[in-house]
């Protein structure tokens, strides 16, 4: 008979922590250190169409970064959207899904060591009985679980989730954290953690690349049309400045910052000629009024992409603020960055230690 495989369930205390990050940084450690894995998302929330079928982003994602085979995917055993809420609300769906997922996941044979990522926080999913404690007793994981560090009350979260999650805590990563605050996380919030029973596997700074966005995710979102640069679209943004100052004042104010995407009317020519000239990933013109010849021109030689949208500047800056804040990690450059992030200050063996797993041959 086969081994069955060991179960790490990576949930987090809120929303856009990292925890797909996490999985791909994690993933990658593992495969190096020879260990068979698979993956998995039993609740999904990011939905798409592939070549006329729906899947879900996140494994997609996932899969391809990894190259997972096909026997090497958990299956999603749900998708949480209104339709699928309002059903359950109405009392039209009454599926046992922890029946479910036992089922199913007990038909598969998943080589060493199961990935699965959870839900967004650790009350989501519970209205179908899938939230993360839940799907943990089920198929018996441990959990991994990513916070974003906000301040030193971050320990807060991580004590009430030890209290509700218990010993299948295994330890946690703590995502995000300023520079300056690195040496005051190591020095009070770990050995606090670590004398409570919270095993701190990782402390992640924060790394404005993988907070970026990529020019062509702002045109998505924007639904703007590119006036120039289409091939450039892979420009990453890391902040937003808005050009509504008088030009010198914008001349000083976009000279202290880096990689911006500048948003002004496409009337301020004098702004988008000081954008241009510092440095700007990308320009959004508000309105609908089309830069002069020259700007394009300007444009095309320093390779800065321009967008134009149909909207007014504060719905604009609303949008790609809200973009900001729920970021993917999907481009080539934020895989190999979470690499790095996670080699450096992800403690592998020790996870590996807490799992009684032991690495096969490690993979050059």
């Amino acid at each position: 008979m086969p081994k069955s495989a060991k179960y790490l369930l990576i949930g987090s205390t809120e929303a856009y922590c990292g925890k797909s990050a996490t999985v791909l940084g994690l993933s990658y450690q593992l495969q190096r250190k020879g260990l068979d894995i698979s993956y998995g998302k039993p609740l999904g929330t990011c939905l798409s169409q592939s070549e006329g079928t729906v899947v879900e982003e996140d494994v997609q994602f996932i899969t391809d970064s990894l190259k997972l085979p096909k026997n090497r995917i958990a299956p999603t055993i749900l998708v949480l959207n209104e339709v699928t809420v309002q059903k359950r609300l109405r009392g039209e769906n009454k599926i046992d899904y922890q029946k479910s997922l036992a089922q199913q996941y007990s038909q598969m044979l998943f080589g060493d060591l199961v990935l699965l990522e959870g839900p967004g926080n650790l009350e989501e999913g519970s209205l179908f009985n899938l939230s993360v404690l839940q799907v943990a007793q089920v198929v018996d994981a441990a959990v991994l679980l990513v916070a974003r560090y906000k301040s030193l009350l971050s320990v807060e979260a991580l004590l009430s989730a030890k209290q509700r999650i218990g010993d299948r805590l295994i330890g946690v990563v703590i995502n995000d954290i300023p520079t300056e605050q690195l040496q005051a996380v190591n020095t009070t919030i770990r050995p606090f953690l670590e004398q409570h029973g919270v095993p701190v596997l990782g402390m992640l700074p924060k790394s404005l690349l993988l907070c970026s966005v990529s020019v062509g995710e702002l045109a998505k979102q924007l639904n703007a049309e590119v006036l120039c640069c289409n091939e450039r679209l892979d420009l990453m943004v890391e902040s937003l400045a808005i050009g509504a100052m008088n030009v010198n004042a914008a001349v000083k104010y976009f000279r202290k910052r880096r990689n911006m995407a500048v948003v002004t009317g496409g009337d301020r020519v004098e702004i988008q000629q000081a954008a241009l000239e510092t440095s700007t990933q990308c320009l959004i013109l508000t309105g609908q009024l089309p830069p002069p010849p020259f700007i394009l021109n300007r444009a095309e030689e320093l390779e800065i992409p321009i967008l134009s949208v149909d909207l007014d500047t504060l719905t604009t800056v609303e949008i790609i603020d809200r973009t900001f804040g729920t970021v993917r990690v999907n481009e080539p450059i934020k895989v190999e960055c979470i690499r790095h992030l996670m080699a450096e200050h992800f403690d592998v063996d020790r996870l590996l230690a807490l799992l009684d797993l032991s690495p096969a041959a490690a993979v050059s």
